[in-house]
């Protein structure tokens, strides 16, 4: 996939900040990633996170989790799972996270921190139950083409697959509970309501 003019610096503040997702997995409760925004991603890069915007939790919903933290002044409040099960292993292989985001431009954005880079032009179609959905890949993170649809799915359903394209020529199939995420995704949008 070509990446459009205008999205490139957008794309690269995505993949910097997502790369902190795998950094902040480590913690017990508190996480943080950065979505896909809607259709058209604003021009400008988002600031990069300060120490005083640590991500605060706002609880824990069985294998969800539920996080806020300040982004350029403004509230940002996630929902997030770790991978159950992912194969083939890769050696090296960071955290796997399945993200929602909620922020005041942009609601329900979709991502997956994959752990490993993934091949220029790359796609990943994740199954909820009967719904395929679509992922576009940048960098080591893909991001859900219809985050509605995506959301509309894991509240009905139990579990995600992800079939991504992995190194050396492997299909790489992470999945992810989605037990907890109707609680999670509802504490995101009370936290961080549309306006």
């Amino acid at each position: 996939m070509l990446v459009p003019a205008g999205r490139a610096p957008y794309l690269r503040a995505m993949q910097s900040k997502l790369l902190l997702v795998v950094a902040a997995a480590a913690l017990p409760s508190l996480t943080f990633a950065q979505p896909r925004t809607a259709a058209h991603p604003p021009s400008h890069a988002a600031p990069a996170r300060t120490a005083s915007a640590a991500p605060k939790s706002i609880g824990k919903f069985d294998d969800w989790q539920a996080v806020t933290h300040q982004e350029a002044g403004q509230l940002v409040c996630y929902a997030f799972v770790r991978a159950a099960s992912s194969q083939p292993a890769l050696p090296g292989r960071g955290d796997v996270v399945l993200t929602v985001t909620q922020r005041p431009g942009a609601r329900d954005a979709v991502a997956i921190s994959a752990g490993f880079a993934y091949a220029p032009n790359a796609e990943v179609q994740m199954s909820v139950d009967q719904a395929q959905l679509g992922f576009y890949t940048a960098g080591r993170s893909a991001f859900a083409r219809d985050g509605k649809a995506a959301v509309a799915a894991f509240e009905k359903a139990r579990q995600a697959v992800a079939k991504s394209p992995g190194p050396r020529n492997t299909t790489v199939s992470d999945s992810f509970s989605l037990r907890g995420f109707s609680p999670a995704y509802a504490a995101v949008n009370k936290a961080c309501p549309a306006k």
